[in-house]
This record gives structure tokens, C-alpha cells and sequence, in this order.
């Protein structure tokens, strides 16, 4: 499981920042080989008054053999401005922006250790 923490690098780049991240870099990456479902999360409130790192997250779920394998298919395929139709779109959103038009408050790959289902399930 890759995990991010991000958010919009202010408020005036909400718009941005939506369209660039969460209305392409999500599906964007979810053509990555490997990758199973890519996800994006919006805080809508604090559980416990425990502040919050990031008002939003991003969750992929990817087959590897290793997260160092996950990570080097994913490096070379977003390197890639043809890894599938919607790329180049996607490339050309970010020069049009100026980059990505976030901030990353943390990143990292993440191994399921347990999983547990509820009486919902």
C-alpha cells in the first residue's frame, strides 16, 4: 500500500490542486502495471481533537514482490509522458500549472500486517 499525505500548497490553489491531483494524478496512476485501485480521501473532521497531519490522503493498493520493486515500476512509468493515452493530458495539466500544485506531507510504502473485517462487512 502506497500511502500520501498531501494537500493544496495554499488556499487559492484548491482549483489546482483538484484538477491536477485529484481529478487526473489519482486515475493517472492506477495505469501503472501492478497497481490494484488507487484512492483519495477528504478530512471532513478531527476523531478524538487529535490534530490532523493533511487534508486529504491518497491510498493505492499495488502487487509487487517488494515495495523497492513497486517504487522502481512506478518511477519508470511516471517517467514515461506515453505509459497510456490519458499521460500526456496529465503532463500537460502540470506545465500548464507549474508542477504539481500540492504539498506532500508524508509518503511511504506501507505491508498489510493484519486484517480484520466488522459486523458491516
Amino acid at each position: 500500500m502506497l500511502i500520501g499525505l498531501c494537500e493544496p500548497e495554499t488556499e487559492e490553489g484548491q482549483a489546482a490542486f483538484e484538477e491536477w491531483f485529484i481529478d487526473q494524478h489519482i486515475e493517472d496512476t492506477t495505469h501503472c502495471p501492478g497497481v490494484i485501485r488507487g484512492r483519495v480521501f477528504e478530512l471532513k473532521g478531527p476523531h478524538l481533537d487529535i490534530a490532523c497531519v493533511s487534508k486529504y490522503i491518497s491510498l493505492y493498493e499495488v502487487e509487487a514482490e517488494s515495495y523497492e520493486e513497486a517504487e522502481r515500476i512506478l518511477n519508470e512509468w511516471q517517467a514515461d509522458p506515453n505509459a497510456w493515452p490519458g499521460r500526456a493530458h496529465h503532463w500537460e495539466t502540470a506545465q500548464r500549472l507549474g508542477g504539481m500544485p500540492m504539498k506532500i506531507g508524508g509518503s511511504g510504502w506501507y505491508e498489510l500486517l493484519r486484517d480484520y473485517q466488522g459486523p458491516a462487512a
